[in-house]
């Protein structure tokens, strides 16, 4: 990719120095928009997907055939040479697939920008528009995800709600969604399927569309007229990583789906979370990544009859065979492009410092401060990591850190060690040739597993039963053995010896360094945050 970088250096430089600086979400070129604060990777593609907006740079810069031929993959004319990246599946497809192409296509499909193509290619007309003003409204399968143009919500109930609403599927009442429109309702209806539960379709919100007679913004019944583009989210567990994750996750890929204009990328959007809890979360910053403007949720708006002049409804977190939480992903593949991408974007955005990696394989474990699933035997493991030369140990505790400090570690990490909890679902986060090492999966195998193969990353866990040792059989809130709520004591040398392999396994990456350190006799730091 070094041609690529060499590409966007230039085109950089032939801004102003005061453009090419600018702090904020997007460089300028002669007082318009043209550039969005994307990694250079992803900005190529951008400029191929808005090609009006790169014939205004220089043309020797852009008629390049490593820039002209980058595509993501979710385009129609993306050969797999251009994509952003093509999953990886050795070894026999012999089960899974009738061909090796087929195993690949359908990883593509399920979790890769092959998804993103199958909601471009659902994507069909709910409400339509006659006239330039009317409202409208568009939607994938099963409402998974929808846009819309000038529609009405109405809040006015929510006053009266004396209980919170969080997970209700009954915040609109029929006719509090309106719009001025040809509605299909017979197609709307049978998109009902996955109406479920809250997180899974639109559904219980879309069923309540009815048509207004006149438009929208001439009508006089907005009380209040949001005129930024808004995306509503219905969003999961705030204070598990792991789930949050799910939501910051799709709002991601959503923006792929709504990409039909170049403000595609751009941060002047208004979040709106579909709940009146205060919106609190310790990984809160992640929504600096998507939008400059302060969190709103429903109690921001309850009493009002909001009109927006362009909405969207993103992808949700617990989908049926949806992304993340729920994504079926067949054996033997990994390395979604579009969880590498998404690793990247935020990564960027937040401005997380990246470090080269080392002689020293850089070793972070993760300690918890639970009352479940603590390491009985901590300190010996990792006197035995810091004893090898050719590692550098910290231990730390995300909980007392900053997000952004946490992710500035695991940007920085080889191999990222913990028990099975969210706060590995840092391994988002991690480079490309790391490693997370799930010390113990507490009879959970598949959920960090398939998270690992998604992001491609290495994966490894404790095999060896009889050498780990649990404090007790486990005792779940609700009765029974649990193997989640306990702790654990293991075996010196097993834990050593999977330290090692992994270590191997980095050290054979290309990209990281091969020559042996300058100086043995030094023992490494061991660092405790």
């Amino acid at each position: 990719m070094q041609p690529i970088l060499l590409i966007l250096t230039g085109i950089l430089l032939s801004l102003s120095p005061s453009q090419a600086h600018q702090p904020e979400d997007a460089k300028h070129l002669g007082g318009e928009l043209t550039l969005p604060n994307l990694p250079s990777e992803h900005l190529i593609r951008y400029l191929n997907t808005f090609p009006k907006l790169k014939q205004q740079l220089p043309s020797n810069l852009t008629g390049k055939a490593t820039i002209s031929s980058a595509c993501w993959g979710h385009e129609r004319d993306c050969t797999s040479d251009g994509r952003f990246q093509t999953p990886q599946c050795p070894g026999d497809h012999t089960g899974w697939a009738r061909s090796k192409e087929a195993q690949v296509k359908t990883f593509y499909q399920q979790a890769d920008f092959g998804y993103i193509q199958e909601q471009l290619s659902e994507l069909a007309p709910q409400c339509v528009p006659t006239y330039l003003g009317d409202s409208s409204l568009e939607c994938t399968h099963y409402l998974r995800f929808c846009r819309g143009r000038n529609l009405l919500f109405d809040f006015r109930d929510l006053v009266k709600r004396e209980e919170r609403i969080r997970y209700h599927m009954d915040v609109l009442k029929p006719g509090q969604l309106l719009g001025h429109c040809q509605l299909n309702r017979t197609r709307l209806a049978g998109e009902m399927d996955h109406i479920g539960s809250a997180l899974q379709s639109w559904g219980p919100e879309l069923r309540n569309l009815d048509v207004l007679p006149h438009p929208i913004l001439e009508s006089g019944l907005c009380d209040l007229v949001v005129n930024t583009p808004t995306f509503i989210m219905k969003i999961d567990a705030t204070y598990n990583m792991y789930h949050h994750f799910c939501d910051f996750f799709n709002l991601y890929a959503s923006l792929f789906v709504n990409q039909s204009h170049p403000a595609a990328f751009n941060t002047d959007v208004q979040i709106l979370i579909w709940e009146t809890y205060p919106y609190d979360s310790p990984f809160k910053d992640t929504f600096k990544a998507f939008s400059q403007r302060p969190v709103w949720t429903l109690s921001d708006v309850e009493g009002k009859r909001v009109c927006f002049k362009n909405v969207v409804l993103p992808l949700l977190p617990r989908m049926i065979f949806g992304l993340f939480y729920n994504t079926p992903i067949i054996q033997g593949c990994s390395n979604s492009g579009l969880f590498r991408a998404f690793s990247e974007f935020i990564l960027h955005r937040l401005q997380i410092p990246y470090k080269p990696p080392q002689r020293k394989v850089r070793i972070t474990y993760l300690s918890r401060r639970t009352k479940y699933r603590q390491v009985l035997n901590e300190g010996e493991l990792l006197a035995r990591l810091e004893d090898d030369e050719g590692y550098s140990v910290q231990r730390v505790s995300y909980e007392r850190l900053s997000f952004t400090d946490q992710l500035a570690i695991t940007r920085n990490t080889d191999i990222l060690i913990g028990m099975h909890g969210a706060g590995l679902t840092h391994l988002l986060f991690l480079p490309n040739w790391a490693c997370i090492f799930e010390l113990y999966n507490c009879e959970d195998p598949n959920c960090y597993k398939d998270l690992a193969r998604l992001r491609g990353v290495r994966y490894r866990t404790w095999e060896q039963q009889d050498l780990v040792h649990p404090q007790d059989e486990g005792h779940h809130p609700e009765g029974g053995a649990h193997a989640k709520f306990t702790n654990y004591s293991f075996d010196v040398e097993e834990f050593v010896h999977l330290v090692a392999e992994a270590a191997k396994e980095i050290r054979s990456h290309n990209e990281f360094p091969q020559e042996k350190p300058q100086n043995p006799s030094i023992k490494p730091q061991h660092n405790e945050l």
